[in-house]
């Protein structure tokens, strides 16, 4: 006997997108990964772009860079506004990172990722190239647990309080760097934990979406703001009831 099962054509569109995006962000990771701890970060980051642009232009979609890396004129990055894709399709804003984590990669470190995402045209947020403050934590709390202009002692309390937990039961992933000098000593005035990376904050916000088995339970900290903006799409992907655990899915 045989049946026919009825799929709406957008949920097929975004199906068949979906499967692109991890092609196109796996082709970059195995570009990168083959100048594993050579110390050529920019040649490691040229191998990512290149293969992610390749990709990127075999997809059937109208696709307009809106966080990128380097400008037209200088070297031939994925730069912001360049038009990718075969120009047919829908029309779709994309940001890329196609590796974060560069100098992860060139001394052969964990934590250097692929990273994309695409939305509707004209949905993304087309950060400039500035420092962001940042701040995340993990699936299950209710909004306004933590907030950017609340000191890291106070969210780090307001964190505790809300899990459950004494503050010495929390830890913090904060980016490895003199300015946030500051954040450290408030975190740790509490009791709890500093996990400290040395690049990567991308990684280190996804790290919050899984507390169970990464053991992060709040980023917090200033890095690039378009950075910002990839973790933010990562983030409410993994917010999504049907999302799968990330760690699952590097």
């Amino acid at each position: 006997m045989s049946m026919t099962i009825s799929v709406p054509p957008q949920q097929l569109l975004e199906r068949i997108l979906t499967l692109e995006i991890v092609r196109v962000t796996e082709r970059a990771a195995v570009s990168a990964a083959r100048l594993r701890g050579h110390g050529n970060e920019k040649a490691a980051d040229q191998a990512a772009v290149d293969a992610m642009r390749r990709e990127l232009n075999k997809i059937p979609i109208e696709g307009t860079v809106v966080i990128g890396e380097g400008e037209r004129d200088e070297a031939p990055m994925l730069f912001i506004g360049e038009k990718v894709g075969i120009q047919a399709g829908p029309k779709v804003d994309i940001a890329v990172d196609p590796l974060e984590g560069t100098t992860l990669c060139a001394k052969n470190m964990p934590g250097a990722i692929a990273t994309m995402a695409m939305a509707e045209g004209g949905t993304l947020l087309n950060a400039p190239d500035v420092y962001m403050q940042k701040i995340a934590i993990g699936p299950g709390y209710p909004k306004g647990v933590v907030e950017l202009d609340a000191s890291p002692a106070d969210n780090i309390l307001r964190l505790a309080k809300a899990k459950g937990v004494a503050p010495s039961a929390i830890t913090a992933l904060v980016l490895d760097r003199p300015r946030h000098a500051d954040i450290i000593s408030g975190v740790r005035s509490t009791g709890a934990a500093v996990r400290l990376i040395t690049d990567g904050d991308v990684a280190g916000v996804i790290h919050t979406a899984d507390p169970h088995n990464t053991g992060v339970d709040i980023y917090i900290g200033t890095g690039g703001a378009p950075e910002g903006v990839l973790a933010c799409c990562c983030v409410a992907l993994y917010r999504r009831p049907d999302a799968v655990p990330p760690h699952s899915r590097y």
